[in-house]
């Protein structure tokens, strides 16, 4: 990824106008530099593995979820109850179609909802998190923190996907400037890593820029 692409500096350009309207008015632009057009390698690579007992009951979250891939995928292979948020309609619009176009298997629990993550107060199994924590001014990432503790029911999972981890200045985004302590940082206590890699899988555009790490709440 090349943070000072065209695209890039447009989002930067809606968002700075409009933190509120900024994320719709880049769907509606079609400027989507974070949209693949797939689930993420290495959250796919994760699901396939069976490594970690994920739970396979319950409610999952993806926050930020853009046009849901990943939120499809989390439904489809764990069997999860799977709410993609977002504070675009557009978005939300656009996963909904998906999901209704996909070949999903009958009695798959997916949905996406126009909400504020920060305003939530359910309790999920699962939290899903890739490029929703680089999205927000890092000023909010101590509030992130205290969201996730309070989101995730003990025992359940908070999968992250550090992402992109460049060398750019702190106050220029998004996404802003990011590293793996970063999370750690705000999640503060009640957390065990339990696992933490460079993914084998990463998009071309992704390699060498991203890592794999999944937190347990106690």
């Amino acid at each position: 990824m090349n943070i000072n692409n065209p695209e890039i500096v447009r989002l930067r350009e809606l968002v700075a106008q409009d933190p509120g309207s900024g994320w719709d008015n880049a769907w509606k632009e079609k400027v989507t530099p974070w949209d693949a057009g797939q689930s993420q390698p290495p959250l796919r690579e994760l699901l396939a593995s069976r490594e970690l007992p994920l739970p396979k009951a319950g409610r999952a979250l993806v926050p930020g979820c853009g046009r849901g891939y990943d939120a499809i995928l989390i439904a489809t292979v764990l069997g999860l109850d799977t709410t993609g948020l977002d504070i675009s309609e557009s978005a939300v619009q656009a996963a909904t179609a998906l999901a209704e176009s996909s070949s999903i298997p009958a009695g798959t629990k997916i949905s996406f909802q126009i909400n504020d993550f920060f305003t939530l107060e359910d309790q999920f199994d699962l939290i899903y998190d890739y490029t929703f924590f680089v999205a927000i001014p890092p000023a909010r990432r101590p509030e992130w923190g205290r969201q996730m503790r309070d989101l995730i029911k003990p025992g359940g999972y908070l999968i992250t996907l550090v992402f992109p981890i460049m060398d750019q200045p702190l106050d220029v985004g998004p996404p802003f400037f990011v590293r793996p302590e970063h999370y750690v940082e705000v999640l503060g206590d009640g957390w065990e890593k339990v696992l933490d890699r460079v993914p084998e899988n990463s998009q071309e555009t992704h390699k060498d820029k991203e890592r794999l790490i999944v937190y347990r709440r106690l």
